[in-house]
């Protein structure tokens, strides 16, 4: 029985000793202060458990989330981390939390997920994908009444609060809950909201405010013009600027400029969501633990701010924190505790500097070796051409798929310039791009058009960004360049695809322009034929005949080289007529409407001369075709013996040319009018649902236009606005 005691025994010490393995995924980057004080916390509490394994990965989401990268994400998550199996996954802030839910099954199939530091938390969410029995956390929740009345306790004279905050994804989820606290307090004080401002102008604001005014800064990582900040450089220009002061909602912003105030604390939900983990981790099941919706916030001030401005935190605030606040023993005996340490610690570096000295560079050299050859494999195993070079434009090195792309090797691209490598007009539009780069220090992305040296024509996206020596001074500039040949080609391809897929209306259309003409000319020939056998055949009747039926042959002819123009694809953009484009439409389709008992009208309201548009001619007529043709068939469906009207109103601004094309032939129906331009949707039984689609790439891709449908009364209303001259591309 002892031994059966000791066999169970040493099983379930075994069981314990097995590692846990623990997967956080942040939603953020490394360096983010406020997910890393999350990590920091969550591992300070797995510290004291030797059997947890912690891996975090970070996505980066502040800086890039489109969901086309969130897709390449979760594809080289799940062959990371194929081979592996969680115990359990924490996730930090909304994006993370997303893409856990919306890629559990994928990644992490029946696998309990906690979460913290999550703005608007909706449990139907949860409810949707079926991860109730798997999900729990920590919600992340500003009390913003709570900072409002603390900011009137502290200043009672009052008289005008100013709030920053940009328009992030928290920051917009913010303004939403601020918008009632404002409504109920600019009765008591002057409330100005701001989220629209670049930094520049922000300063100004804030150096005109005047003594009885404070600010209440929500976020700031980006600013209008897209300029992104960190958490320290967004406060401190504001704190630089500012003689009023600055109340804050997140820990992250504190001892770099604001007072403080009832702050979400990143270490607090660190905490509280890795006290949860421990509790799964020992085998509590997920659902059993309640999700914490109390957001643990903390009462947190800076005491050199309350110094700066005299504010006493005593009378408002029981419970509360303070950092920077002075030792009084440091105070009253610093100069003797630093003779102490000074004479300390010269003794010691006397005896032990040149030794250590030597250590470090040793390991200093080291270190900067490896990560040197790490370096250059890391650059060389990028797909995309990238090169680096200095503030003079000289090259200083490139990876692999850069040389290829030149066909030359990399120690001959060092030393080179931009001209040496691409045509003149190129190298000199690169030259003003890096000018202007280095003195604004951000990034640009533009397009260029590269003819190899095998001939082959490659479309390019060129983005660049500065980067800064160790002593903040600039050093150059990086290039990543990505080549989007193929993906233009594809979707040039889909449009021919597109054109083909009308080719039946044209022909259906071209078959009633040649009625006419063909009956006037068998006439012609009929009567031709009775005058030669009646010998009544004048050289004046002959002439006549010729006359008319060439008349009636340059008309069908005509008719042809526009249906011909119509299927060739436009190479680049350029100006065109839009009254000669609907002239051109209406030559193949004018008859088809009139026998389809349609009252066409064009309105064209120009009295400058001709008015132009800048894009693609063919393909815009493409779309016209389209949208025209789904009009008349629409009419034609319902009822061909009543008759109809299709208006087409053309107006003129100073950015943008208005087209609208409305028909009466009913609407359409209101739960399907938000689907029509997506792909492979029809309504049609024959239909591919591609027209519209198509329509919608050609004028916003292509043109950077817009084109939009609504219902008016009982008409159909289609709008495209279009730019009509190169600036507005």
């Amino acid at each position: 029985m002892k031994k059966f005691l000791i066999t169970i025994l040493l099983f379930i010490n075994f069981l314990y000793a097995q590692s846990k393995e623990v997967l956080f995924l942040n939603s953020y980057h490394r360096g983010y202060k406020w997910s890393d004080d999350i990590i920091n916390a969550v591992e300070k509490e797995f510290k004291n458990h030797d059997n947890i394994e912690l891996t975090v990965l970070y996505m980066d989401t502040k800086r890039v989330g489109s969901p086309t990268y969130l897709e390449h994400l979760a594809k080289l998550y799940k062959e990371q981390l194929e081979n592996r199996k969680f115990d359990l996954v924490i996730s930090s802030d909304n994006n993370a939390f997303d893409f856990a839910v919306k890629y559990h099954k994928v990644l992490f199939k029946d696998t309990p997920v906690l979460f913290c530091g999550i703005n608007n938390f909706d449990k139907n969410i949860l409810k949707k994908n079926n991860l109730s029995q798997y999900v729990s956390g920590v919600i992340e929740q500003v009390d913003l009444e709570k900072n409002f009345r603390l900011i009137l306790n502290l200043q009672p004279e009052l008289k005008k609060l100013l709030i920053i905050n940009d328009k992030s994804k928290t920051g917009l989820a913010m303004k939403k809950d601020l918008d009632p606290i404002i409504k109920k307090y600019s009765k008591k004080i002057d409330i100005e909201y701001i989220d629209n401002m670049d930094i520049k102008h922000l300063k100004r604001k804030v150096e005109k405010l005047k003594n009885d005014t404070a600010i209440l800064l929500v976020l700031l990582f980006k600013d209008s013009t897209g300029k992104f900040f960190t958490y320290k450089q967004s406060v401190k220009q504001i704190r630089k600027a500012s003689e009023v002061p600055i109340y804050g909602l997140w820990d992250f912003y504190l001892d770099y400029g604001i007072v403080g105030g009832l702050v979400t604390s990143a270490l607090a939900q660190g905490e509280a969501v890795s006290k949860m983990a421990i509790k799964v981790l020992n085998g509590k099941k997920i659902e059993e633990i309640p999700i914490l919706k109390k957001s643990p916030n903390r009462y947190l001030f800076d005491y050199d701010e309350l110094k700066r401005f005299n504010l006493d935190i005593e009378k408002v605030v029981n419970k509360y924190e303070i950092i920077n606040k002075p030792h009084t023993f440091l105070q009253k005996y610093t100069k003797l505790v630093v003779i102490t340490i000074i004479i300390i610690a010269t003794l010691l570096i006397l005896v032990l500097a040149m030794r250590a000295n030597i250590q470090r560079r040793k390991l200093v050299e080291k270190a900067l070796q490896d990560r040197i050859k790490f370096d250059k494999v890391l650059i060389d195993t990028f797909p995309n051409p990238i090169y680096y070079k200095n503030k003079e434009g000289k090259f200083l090195g490139c990876n692999k798929a850069f040389s290829e792309l030149l066909n030359i090797s990399k120690t001959e691209v060092i030393g080179k310039t931009a001209k040496d490598f691409f045509p003149p007009e190129i190298a000199e539009k690169n030259g003003k791009i890096d000018k202007q780069l280095m003195q604004t220090l951000g990034t640009n992305t533009s397009e260029m058009t590269l003819h190899t040296l095998n001939n082959q024509m490659k479309h390019i996206i060129i983005n660049k960004a500065v980067y800064l020596n160790n002593d903040g001074s600039i050093g150059g500039i990086v290039c990543v360049m990505d080549d989007i040949t193929e993906r233009i080609q594809q979707k040039q391809f889909l449009i021919q695809q597109a054109k083909l897929a009308e080719m039946g209306d044209m022909i259906a259309a071209i078959a009633h322009q040649w009625n006419e003409p063909l009956v006037e000319l068998s006439a012609q020939v009929q009567d031709i034929q009775t005058s030669f056998i009646l010998n009544e055949l004048k050289d004046t009747q002959v002439e006549e005949f010729v006359t008319d039926s060439m008349i009636q042959l340059q008309y069908m002819s005509k008719t042809l080289s526009d249906f011909r123009n119509f299927l060739k694809p436009s190479t680049k953009k350029t100006l065109f007529s839009i009254r000669k484009a609907f002239e051109e439409i209406f030559e193949i389709l004018g008859k088809q409407i009139y026998y389809s008992n349609i009252d066409l009208k064009l309105n064209y309201e120009y009295d400058k001369g001709e008015l132009l548009i800048y894009g693609y001619e063919n393909e815009f007529k493409q779309v016209l075709l389209n949208l025209i043709n789904n009009a008349k068939n629409k009419i034609i469906e319902k009822d061909s013996q009543n008759k109809y009207n299709l208006i087409i109103n053309i107006f003129y601004d100073e950015n943008y040319t208005t087209i609208e094309i409305i028909d009466d032939g009913g609407n359409i129906e209101e739960d399907i009018l938000d689907k029509i331009f997506e792909p492979y949707f029809t309504t049609k039984k024959s239909g591919t649902g591609f027209g519209l689609y198509m329509a919608k790439v050609i004028i916003e891709d292509k043109m950077n236009g817009l084109i939009s449908v609504k219902n008016r009364d009982k008409n159909v209303v289609f709008t495209l606005k279009l730019p009509h001259h190169k600036g507005a591309q």
